[in-house]
C-alpha cells in the first residue's frame, strides 16, 4: 500500500471515531474551522482541547484516536517543522504547540501555516496524519472578557492582547483550566470551564510577588502551568516570565475579583518559561521546565506545601526559593510532554529545524 492510500485510510478512520463516539460529552459532527491553535491539552477519553486564542474561543474535539500503550510508543523525527510542511503542502509550518494522547502514546502537533492553523498526529511510526476538520465531533465555548483583537501600545510595546486571551490549558478534576488575559480589572486571569461545557464560566484574576521585580504584579499572565496535587488537593505550579514561579489552589479559581499566589520560586531573570510537566522518579514528585534562556530546569517539590513564600526582592538576577538542577543534555527544547512513566518527548529547536525526540526523564 502507498503511504499517500495509508494516510488515507488513517484519516477515515479517525474521522469515522470521531463521529461515533462523542456525544456523551456534547460533541457534535461538523466542519471545524480554527483562527488560531496555540495551546493543545487532553482531557477525558481522548478528547483534546484547543486553546483558540485569536477567536477567543476553547475548542474540544474527539479526535478518533484509539487507546494503546504508551510504554511501546517513540516518536522520533529529525526535522518535524519541514517534514509536516511537507505533508501538509505549505513552504512553511511553525510548529505551536504539542501534546501526548495519555491513553495511546500518540502525539498532537499544532502548527501555523500560509492556509491557517492545523492539527496534525503522529503516531510513532513516522507518519504525519493531518486531521480531517470538515467532518469532525466537537464544541466549543467563548473565552469571557477576552481583550480586544487589535494592536495596542507604540514601538517595542505594542502588542495585540487577544493572542494572549489562552495561554495554557489543563484538565483536572472535570474542569478545564484555562490560563491568559482579561479585559477585566485584573489582566492576569484563571478561568474555569466545566466540561462537558456549561454556560458558566468561573473566573479569577490572579496577582504575584514577583521577587525579581521587588513589587506585587497582575499585568502578566501565566505562560505554562500544570496542576499538581497538595496535601490531598488540586493546586496550580504557573511559571511567569522573568521567572517566577507560583502556586495557588484550584477552589481559589471563582467569580471573586483577585487572588494572590504563593511565590515558590524565582528561576531567573530575563528568561520566559516555554513549557512544562511533573513527573514522579524515585517516591519523589518533580517539576521539569523548559525555559527560553535558562535550558531545561528539574525542579525540586520538597516542602512546597509551605505557606510562606517569597515577599523579598531577589537581586542581580538570582534565584530562590525550591531547589533545582539544570539539565545539561536537554539543550534547545521548547517543548515538551510526558509520554509515560519514564519518558518524556521534546522538540529541539536547532539553528534551521526543529527536531522530535523521546528521552528518558532526567
Amino acid at each position: 500500500m502507498s503511504s499517500r492510500l495509508l494516510l488515507a485510510g488513517l484519516c477515515a478512520v479517525l474521522c469515522a471515531a470521531s463521529v461515533a463516539s462523542a456525544d456523551q460529552y456534547g460533541l457534535e459532527p461538523g466542519e471545524l474551522k480554527l483562527q488560531s491553535a496555540n495551546v493543545l491539552a487532553f482531557g477525558p477519553a481522548g478528547i483534546l482541547f484547543v486553546g483558540d486564542a485569536k477567536a477567543a474561543e476553547i475548542v474540544a474535539i474527539q479526535t478518533g484516536d484509539k487507546p494503546g500503550d504508551p510504554a511501546q510508543v517513540n516518536h522520533s523525527i529529525a526535522g518535524l517543522d519541514q517534514k509536516i510542511a511537507d505533508q501538509l503542502v505549505v513552504p512553511k509550518a511553525e510548529i505551536l504547540d504539542l501534546a501526548v494522547n495519555p491513553l495511546s502514546g500518540h502525539l498532537f502537533v499544532s502548527v501555523g501555516t500560509a492556509k491557517g492553523p492545523q492539527l496534525v498526529m503522529l503516531d510513532g511510526s513516522g507518519a504525519i496524519v493531518p486531521l480531517d476538520l470538515s467532518n469532525i465531533a466537537h464544541a466549543k465555548m467563548g473565552i469571557p472578557h477576552a481583550p480586544e483583537d487589535k494592536v495596542t501600545g507604540e514601538g517595542r510595546r505594542a502588542r495585540n492582547n487577544r493572542m494572549s486571551s489562552v495561554t495554557d490549558l489543563a484538565f483536572v478534576e472535570g474542569q478545564l483550566l484555562v490560563s491568559g488575559m482579561s479585559d477585566g480589572p485584573v489582566a492576569s486571569t484563571v478561568r474555569s470551564f466545566a466540561f462537558p461545557f456549561a454556560a458558566k464560566v468561573e473566573a479569577t484574576g490572579l496577582e504575584i510577588y514577583h521577587g525579581a521585580h521587588g513589587q506585587l504584579e497582575s499585568l502578566s499572565p501565566i505562560r505554562t502551568f500544570v496542576p499538581f496535587m497538595i496535601d490531598g488537593k488540586p493546586n496550580v505550579l504557573a511559571g511567569f516570565v522573568c521567572t517566577p514561579l507560583v502556586k495557588f489552589p484550584v477552589s481559589a479559581i471563582s467569580s471573586g475579583d483577585k487572588v494572590r499566589g504563593t511565590t515558590i520560586a524565582e528561576l531567573g531573570n530575563r528568561n520566559q518559561p516555554l513549557d512544562m510537566i511533573t513527573y514522579r522518579q524515585n517516591d519523589q514528585d518533580y517539576l521539569l521546565l523548559a525555559n527560553s534562556a535558562r535550558g531545561v530546569m528539574k525542579i525540586s517539590t520538597d516542602d512546597i506545601n509551605r505557606a510562606q513564600g517569597i515577599e523579598e526582592r531577589v537581586g542581580g538576577g538570582g534565584t530562590a526559593g525550591q531547589e533545582y538542577e539544570t539539565i545539561a543534555d536537554w539543550q534547545g527544547v521548547v517543548q515538551l510532554d510526558r509520554l509515560n512513566d519514564t519518558q518524556a518527548v521534546v522538540l529541539v529547536q536547532g539553528e534551521s529545524s526543529a527536531d522530535l525526540k523521546t528521552l528518558p526523564l532526567p
